[in-house]
């Protein structure tokens, strides 16, 4: 399972959970994505249980990113202890996720989009936030490609 490696303080602030994505919010690495659709918080097994549905069902044939990582220690007391006694100790790790956050990506050349789709929402059962599917659509692709194109040929032409 997901953990740091090392953290400056052991026990952190429960904190909120508000407003949406602002980083992770767009496809990086493949051409299928899970993204959150609203907020919570994903534990490392939750992970795990997901990467290793999403890789079953794919028979490891494409390539999945993770984009999410598990830094938020959950600490909690012992079952019947008396009030007080300070803070409990972490016992799980925890990856706060916002609105338009990319949970998952997946890519490779023989995944097609039925392969991804039926990955992910078997992904999506062991995962506490509701989650939508989402790809990188060919033709918006090609024409942004396009419009770069044409913009360029546009500053050359107004250079001369």
């Amino acid at each position: 399972m997901l953990s740091p490696k090392r953290t400056k303080f052991r026990k952190q602030h429960r904190g909120r959970m508000r407003g949406v994505a602002s980083k992770g919010n767009t496809i990086a690495f493949g051409q299928f994505a899970l993204q959150a659709q609203d907020c919570g918080w994903v534990t490392a097994r939750q992970i795990e249980a997901s990467r290793r549905a999403m890789t079953r069902y794919i028979k490891r044939g494409g390539q999945i990113w993770i984009r999410i990582f598990p830094d938020k220690p959950v600490t909690m007391r012992p079952a019947e202890t008396r009030m007080g006694s300070g803070k409990g100790n972490p016992e799980f790790w925890v990856a706060v996720v916002k609105p338009g956050r990319i949970l998952f990506e997946m890519g490779g050349e023989d995944i097609t989009e039925e392969t991804a789709k039926e990955a992910m929402r078997l992904a999506q059962y062991k995962l506490p936030v509701k989650t939508k599917f989402i790809s990188i659509d060919k033709n918006l692709e090609n024409s942004s490609q396009e419009n770069t194109k044409d913009s360029k040929k546009s500053q050359e032409e107004v250079k001369q």
